[in-house]
């Protein structure tokens, strides 16, 4: 059964430049391992400090594969340091659901 991870971020509204290169970083390395990504939104109107993302695997395993994979992953490893480094997220909820596709 698919996955759908919905991440809520709480980014810093100066930031938002960077936290955009963060989210363009993640969009192939999710690929890379299997999942499907559907992109990051980023705040318009609204809430000047909310950002999602939202992606597919095909079923957990997939998904927790992915995520250990990561861990070792020298592009993902780059991307976790670019974030930190940027300072661009101030936190983040991650909930996982169950998507309907037609």
């Amino acid at each position: 059964m698919a996955v759908t991870c919905y991440l809520r971020y709480v980014v810093d509204p100066e930031k938002l430049d960077q936290f955009e290169a963060y989210g363009k970083m993640w969009i192939p390395l999710v690929e890379k391992f299997g999942g499907t990504h559907h992109g990051y939104f980023l705040p318009s109107e609204g809430a000047n400090n909310i950002a999602l993302a939202l992606f597919s695997f095909p079923s957990l395993a997939e998904y927790e594969d992915y995520r250990n994979r990561s861990k070792t992953d020298a592009d993902c490893i780059a991307a976790f340091k670019y974030a930190t480094d940027t300072k661009c997220i101030i936190s983040y909820e991650r909930s996982f659901f169950r998507p309907v596709f037609n």
